[in-house]
């Protein structure tokens, strides 16, 4: 993610909410249907379907090298992210994260959610309220003024202290002209390092945080990753937007 970090206008951040209202609402109809028996790829193609209804096109199918093959990603349990949709069907007491984005009128938002399956375990109960409260630590500390080290440091900090542990290999980014931008939005760091949070950014926030250590390692697809030690994850993202007043959520 090398370049400069761009300021969206406000006619393009309009473009981005009414966009991110759409994949909110997407991803809402995604987790309903997560239910014990579901396979992943029956969850993509429901995704393909739901895009088509609201004419919006998929921004991650062929994305990269070698290309993306789904319009979501998929990661169970131990997975992390970026996992390809496959026959595995869904089982009580798992948990899956659903990554998804989409382009809507020439602009791109990124959204994901950690959704459980059935009944799961209490330790599985406080991984997904802790990796969502970092989300929420996250968008509280994007002010005008304030630094994406001190986000990293505010995320880290909490996670840390419930006993879990943020994925340091990969952060959060930039979004809306392309899939991924400057800056990196680390979920790690130390407060007043980075670059300051200035109006008109609109960024990427997806704490990613492991039961165990924060290492991860990449399938032989170079896509499915998950945590090395075969522990649970979890993975909560936003778009958000930095306004004078703070991060205004626009995946919503």
């Amino acid at each position: 993610m090398s370049g400069d970090v761009t300021i969206k206008t406000e006619e393009e951040i309009i473009k981005l909410k009414e966009g991110g209202n759409i994949l909110a609402t997407i991803l809402s109809e995604l987790g309903k249907a997560v239910k014990v028996g579901i396979t992943t790829k029956e969850l993509d193609q429901l995704a393909r379907d739901l895009m088509k209804e609201y004419k919006v096109e998929p921004s991650f199918l062929n994305y990269s090298d070698p290309p993306y093959p789904a319009v979501l990603c998929t990661s169970v349990n131990q997975q992390l992210v970026h996992c390809i949709p496959s026959d595995y069907a869904l089982k009580e007491g798992d948990i899956i994260s659903l990554d998804c984005g989409i382009w809507h009128k020439g602009l791109c938002t990124d959204m994901a959610r950690t959704f459980s399956v059935g009944k799961i375990s209490e330790e599985t109960k406080k991984l997904l309220k802790v990796t969502r409260k970092a989300l929420e630590i996250a968008i509280e500390t994007a002010k005008p003024g304030n630094t994406i080290g001190d986000l990293g440091y505010n995320v880290q900090t909490y996670v840390e202290q419930q006993g879990f542990s943020v994925v340091r290999k990969l952060v959060g980014h930039g979004v809306g002209y392309e899939v991924h931008e400057p800056p990196a939005v680390p979920n790690f760091g130390k407060k007043g390092e980075g670059i300051a949070f200035k109006e008109g950014m609109v960024l990427a926030f997806e704490p990613m945080v492991n039961i165990g250590h924060h290492d991860i390692v990449t399938g032989l697809n170079d896509w499915d990753i998950s945590s090395k030690d075969d522990s649970l994850t979890a993975h909560f993202e936003d778009t958000i937007v930095i306004t004078s007043k703070g991060a205004e959520i626009i995946t919503k």
